[in-house]
């Protein structure tokens, strides 16, 4: 999914230094914070006290953050991967203003290797988060090419915007006040933090349906251009790589459903099916439906 070239890129909300340590449990973590979250629950922790407790990195010889300065335009986001984040960050910003009454922007950091935020200390292991606390979504855009080489993820640009767009998606559940469910009633492949995390799958899909349409107020150029049968793909193939059951049978062996913590491969691809077709936020009401597919 291509950026056009006359789009100008906002990156006042993006930083590329770490904030201070606090208490709370990041949402939503990629193929690190998957694995972390599942690993807790197979021993029987507390996967919030896991993660903020999780090894940092604390070398002097840290690399240095992303130079936000080189994203300006549509052409950049095209060109460096941590342009895209931002870049695709300011499309989501536009939908969801659009969709939204009283939505707020959150705040997007790049780092590499660790960072301190308010929900404490993590490391590039963890995967794409979202902080509450801070209201911040974290990227080490490394993720996107552990996700291709490593589970099997087609790649592509809206494999790596679908990520971008589901941990916003965390952040539309934070401003409606729907985030704190994922910690609430029962859990497994039928509790509330997988269907905490496949309503913002749905949220992913609904930006999508948009993402062509919706113009920068400032250029009054879409953000994107036209999805391509290609780029579907992209972003199912993804979903796809951060199923449970399919991280699961790689690392176990075997697929336990009890333990899940964001939906199945066949879940993720569903329910960002779902928001992509409708465009409806109201269709992603996962709390409200029994079959999760």
């Amino acid at each position: 999914m291509t950026f056009n070239e006359g789009v100008q890129i906002d990156t006042t909300t993006t930083s590329t230094s770490g904030g201070g340590a606090g208490r709370g449990i990041a949402i939503g973590g990629g193929l690190g914070g998957l694995l972390i979250v599942l690993l807790a629950l197979l021993f029987g922790a507390d996967p919030g006290d896991v993660l903020s407790q999780h090894p940092v990195n604390t070398r002097d010889d840290v690399a240095p953050g992303f130079d936000v300065n080189k994203c300006r335009t549509g052409a950049d986001a095209n060109r460096y991967v941590q342009c895209r984040v931002v870049a695709t960050g300011n499309s989501l910003d536009a939908v969801w203003h659009q969709l939204m009454p009283g939505y707020t922007r959150p705040r997007v950091r790049l780092f590499s290797v660790r960072v301190d935020t308010g929900c404490g200390p993590a490391t590039s292991d963890i995967g794409p988060f979202y902080c509450p606390v801070d209201r911040t979504a974290y990227f080490d855009t490394d993720f996107f090419e552990v996700l291709k080489d490593e589970f099997g993820s087609s790649g592509g640009p809206l494999a790596q915007e679908y990520v971008v767009a589901h941990e916003f998606g965390h952040h539309v559940q934070n401003v409606e006040g729907l985030l704190g469910r994922a910690q609430q009633g029962a859990q497994g492949a039928q509790g509330s933090g997988v269907r905490t995390e496949l309503q913002a799958d749905c949220y992913a899909g609904v930006w999508a349906h948009y993402a062509a349409t919706v113009k920068q107020e400032s250029t009054g150029v879409p953000f994107l251009e036209p999805l391509s049968d290609k780029d579907i793909h992209d972003a199912l193939s993804a979903a796809a790589a951060v199923g449970d059951d399919r991280i699961q049978q790689s690392v176990t062996g075997h697929v336990n459903p009890e333990s899940w913590t964001h939906g199945s491969s066949a879940q993720r691809q569903k329910w960002f099916t779902v928001g992509y077709q409708t465009g409806d936020p109201n269709k992603c009401d996962t709390f409200a439906t029994y079959d999760l597919g």
